[in-house]
């Protein structure tokens, strides 16, 4: 799967590069077996006897120090490479004495790039400062007098060090930019996984506004209709059974606002609330105060549900009580407040779910506002009850 496809940053896959390892170790393996091939075709005197034979045994303990370079980092300590390096730096000079000709010289090379790329600064400065005097050292006791040109080559081994340090510093970069990859992946996943309980949590609030309302209005008024069929009202048998088919009506247009809300529509807001308070059977109910505005969906949406809420509490708690409601647009925010009078007819007990007053609370939380609710205490609304919200603009 391509890595836009899986959320991944372009060539990394579960935290490392793709497929980096494999390539960087077969060209190690590679770059080993160069080296050993040309040593055995170039390097001479080689034999079983005499100089020969040093140069051999010389040639197979640098070929064993340059194994190293095959061995991942995680397997061997750091020291023990030092250590191992400067073994080799020791038997790679004394190749290039006992040599007469030929690449022997290449395993210095590679051994102090090594050492720079796999060596703090420190060490690796001091492994390669010995190998080229070593090197330059042994070089310039084998020349002939005046003929002092392949010295230089020997000085020149340490200079690979450069080379191995600047590998290093890709690699660390490399890493750290792996590790960056790998933290901005886990931060967005985290905040896909907020944003997915978030919705979950928006849409439980939606179900409980549409189900746990116009059910529980619905159910009441069945229980009174059984409760009239034993007394035989006809005439408030068939009010209860108009009132609950009104209800019905205004779940499907509850369901219909929780579509669009799910959906993120727009909807205007004085309409919407027009329509809801006559689907409740509340008439001119509606009181608009200061210069109408357009509002954000979100804050049309939490207007609209801490109103549906609030009108389903009044149902239920104060039934056939008068419901009035204001929208005040203020200057400094919106304020929408709905009264319901007590209830002019017997109440039916009944117990909520306790979720509607939270989503109310949870809703306009997030716009930054604030809901308010309590008896009202005077006025010719005294013994009913007022939803108060206010989000500001």
């Amino acid at each position: 799967m391509p890595a836009r496809e899986t959320g991944r940053p372009v060539g990394v896959a579960g935290g490392r590069p793709l497929d980096r390892g494999g390539r960087s170790a077969r060209s190690q393996w590679v770059l080993a077996a160069a080296i050993i091939i040309a040593g055995i075709l170039t390097i001479r005197p080689m034999g079983l006897s005499g100089r020969g034979l040093a140069v051999a045994v010389l040639f197979a303990i640098n070929c064993a120090v340059l194994a190293v370079r095959l061995v991942p980092e995680s397997a061997v300590p750091e020291r023990f490479v030092a250590v191992w390096l400067a073994f080799g730096v020791l038997a790679a000079a004394a190749l290039i004495g006992t040599s007469r000709s030929g690449t022997s010289y290449l395993f210095a090379f590679f051994l102090v790039g090594f050492a720079g790329s796999r060596l703090d600064t420190k060490p690796a400065l001091v492994l390669a400062a010995s190998c080229s005097l070593l090197c330059g050292g042994v070089l310039y006791l084998q020349a002939e007098p005046g003929q002092y040109a392949t010295t230089v080559l020997g000085f020149a081994t340490g200079a690979a060090v450069l080379g191995g340090m600047a590998a290093r510093s890709r690699a660390q970069a490399t890493r750290a930019a792996i590790a960056a990859a790998e933290s901005a992946e886990q931060a967005a996943r985290a905040e896909a996984r907020t944003a997915v309980l978030a919705e979950r949590t928006r849409i439980a609030r939606d179900v409980h506004d549409v189900l746990a309302h116009s059910l529980a209005g619905i159910n009441m008024q069945l229980e009174l209709v059984d409760a009239l069929i034993d007394i035989g009202d006809l005439a408030k048998i068939r009010e209860a059974n108009g009132t609950a088919h009104s209800l019905v009506r205004a779940s499907l247009q509850q369901a219909q606002w929780t579509v669009h809300a799910l959906r993120e529509d727009h909807l205007p807001l004085r309409g919407s609330l027009t329509a809801m308070l006559e689907s409740s059977g509340h008439h001119n109910a509606l009181t608009v105060v200061g210069e109408a505005r357009e509002l954000s969906a979100q804050s049309t949406q939490c207007l609209l549900r801490i109103a549906q809420e609030a009108l389903t509490n009044a149902t239920r708690h104060a039934p056939s009580g008068e419901v009035r409601m204001e929208l005040t647009f203020a200057e400094e925010a919106t304020v929408l407040s709905i009264r319901n009078r007590p209830a002019t007819l017997p109440v039916t007990a009944a117990t909520g779910s306790g979720m509607g007053l939270i989503g109310m609370r949870e809703r306009i939380a997030l716009l930054g506002g604030t809901v308010t609710t309590g008896p009202v205490t005077t006025g010719p609304d005294r013994g009913g009850w007022q939803v108060e919200a206010v989000i500001p603009r």
